[in-house]
């Protein structure tokens, strides 16, 4: 083929570009119209209010818009004391819409018949207005729409094309019912239906009983012979899937039994949800957790993970615990610790259950997946190249470092850092998430396998010291991961024993994964990271560096790989 001159390029270009420039502005300003039909000035607003041609919807994050790959997914404005006027027309323009909300406010009018062109809507919440008139038939139109609340408003019933309605709230009044004609024969006694009469009330008198009796023991029984109770249904769960009484799984995997005892435990004020992070979850309830959907993403060794979707429109990631080798009140005090500690690649709880029975976490859900299914999933709509892989393991060790920092004192280390606890939210940003959930003891690490190669030095060390070298052990699992591609099983020590092994025979260059050779990335660097893996899987802890190291030597990759000069002796690389 011919090479195409640099001058059609130049046109194409000239043509394209201006076509996308104007498709955006188009959006910002049918997003700026609608929001001038809603009387913005009698809101409460900051200067972080944005809806102005000025700015950008996403990369300045106006009040209420929630975007999702640079285009706006979702228009939350409740609460906001909003009067005015819905402009459909305007709105409908944002093409990539799926929630719209306008809850709370006072707005007034129609609702108006372009809403039919929202096409992409799968929530609409309109309640707490003052909207008025009917329906609009092209309500029917969307047909994605998953969820619609028009409550709270002054909406009008309609009735027309059904002539036969009388009664209120319409004018036309019932006629009056026409008494039967008399019965010309004589009333036959039936002793037999006289009996069957009896024995119904008989039968009702003795289930009211039955049931104030039940009442009355329930009432009498102790908070100890309650839980036993509560225990019993949850062994239940697992020993059979037939629903009863007992052993009826619900949201989280909870059993009825477990339901009733919330109400019981919520008097000592210990089983409430408590709230950590997000504003805007203030007012989120357990009830709320239970009455949404749920759907499950997974069971594992340490519990079972959770999506749910809130009547609001926002999804949140629940995991329920199993195992945890913690006292209700430890729980409590390690999730307050954590929440004080914040850095942007971890992924903070939002909040948390806790009941001598159960433990559940709340997440905001991550849409992106984890990294384990970025190296191992579907690689057919995307790559997951060498400086994608390197930002990543710079990522991961900067967050984990500084939470090492602030919560050394306390001992709380991860203590289940994998590749699928690493995940992407709806930006592609990464987050470490579920830190902090295991107790690791300091005698876990005698776990190490006596193969060739290990040699289990482990030192009787105190106990936050050991506890964070063994996260160390599980990032350099991670790097491995990243510059191999390979699967981790064993905890990783079936992968590290090979990594091993192929080092020491000098076939370095083997351990990498074949995308990246054939990428082109710097063997050198590679090498380099791969070092550090070495170093973190050390099998004597005391060998391990700290997190902190780890993040300082991986940014001097890292800085190197951007300006693109690095001097490397490959030879050096020394089996640890």
């Amino acid at each position: 083929m011919d090479r195409i001159p640099i001058w059609v390029l130049l046109i194409l270009i000239f043509l394209i570009c201006p076509m996308a420039v104007s498709e955006e502005g188009e959006v910002k300003q049918a997003l700026v119209q609608f929001m001038e039909n809603l009387s913005p000035e009698n809101a409460q607003k900051g200067g972080n209010w944005g809806w102005n041609l000025t700015s950008d919807p996403c990369n300045d994050k106006w009040v209420g818009v929630t975007c999702l790959q640079n285009s706006v997914s979702r228009i939350v404005l409740e609460g906001l004391n909003l009067t005015g006027i819905l402009n459909a027309s305007s709105i409908c323009m944002v093409k990539s819409l799926t929630v719209f909300s306008l809850k709370n406010n006072q707005i007034h009018g129609l609702i108006p018949g372009e809403i039919g062109k929202c096409k992409t809507l799968t929530g609409l919440y309109l309640s707490g207005n003052r909207f008025s008139g009917g329906l609009p038939d092209s309500l029917s139109q969307l047909g994605n729409l998953k969820r619609l609340d028009i409550s709270d408003n002054n909406l009008s019933d309609i009735f027309s094309g059904n002539p036969g309605l009388c009664g209120k709230p319409l004018s036309t009044a019932c006629p009056p019912e026409a008494a039967p004609p008399p019965s010309k024969t004589k009333p036959k006694k039936s002793s037999s239906n006289d009996f069957l009469i009896y024995l119904g009330y008989t039968i009702l008198g003795m289930l009211i009983v039955l049931f104030f009796s039940i009442k009355l023991i329930r009432k009498s029984m102790t908070k100890e012979e309650k839980l036993d109770v509560a225990k019993k249904g949850v062994a239940g769960d697992s020993n059979s899937n037939k629903p009863s009484e007992t052993s009826n799984e619900l949201k989280f995997g909870l059993s009825t039994s477990e339901y009733s005892m919330t109400s019981v435990e919520s008097s000592t004020a210990t089983s409430t949800l408590v709230v950590l992070t997000n504003p805007s979850m203030r007012e989120l309830r357990f009830e709320d957790l239970l009455s949404a959907p749920a759907e499950l993403l997974g069971r594992g060794k340490h519990g079972s993970l959770y999506k749910v979707m809130l009547n609001s429109g926002d999804i949140l990631a629940v995991k329920r615990i199993n195992n945890l080798e913690l006292s209700e009140e430890d729980f409590r005090r390690r999730m307050q610790k954590i929440n004080l500690v914040r850095h942007p690649h971890v992924l903070p709880p939002v909040a948390f259950y806790c009941t001598k029975q159960e433990r559940l976490l709340v997440y905001e859900y991550q849409p992106n997946g984890s990294l384990f299914q970025l190296l191992h999933g579907s690689h057919d709509d995307h790559t997951f190249d060498w400086g994608s892989r390197l930002s990543v393991a710079a990522s991961i060790a900067e967050g984990l470092a500084y939470m090492h920092k602030e919560l050394h004192q306390y001992g709380i280390a991860h203590g289940n850092l994998k590749s699928t606890n690493i995940m992407f939210d709806r930006n592609k940003h990464m987050h470490i998430s579920e830190y902090g959930l295991m107790v690791v003891d300091n005698q876990k690490e005698s776990f190490l396998p006596l193969t060739k190669g290990f040699k289990n030095n482990n030192p009787s060390g105190d106990r936050p010291y050991s506890t964070f070298k063994i996260d160390v052990f599980a990032f350099g699992v991670i790097l491995l991961e990243l510059l191999t591609g390979k699967l981790v099983q064993n905890n990783g020590f079936d992968l590290a024993t090979w990594v091993h092994s192929v080092v020491r025979e000098e076939w370095t260059v083997e351990v990498f994964d074949r995308a990246l050779q054939s990428e082109g990335a710097s063997e050198e660097r590679m090498v380099n990271l791969l070092q550090i893996a070495l170093k973190c899987i050390n099998p004597s802890p005391n060998e391990r560096p700290s997190m902190a190291q780890v993040a300082a030597m991986i940014m001097t990759i890292k800085e190197e790989e951007e300006v693109g000069s690095v001097s490397f002796d490959a030879g050096s690389l020394i089996f640890l």
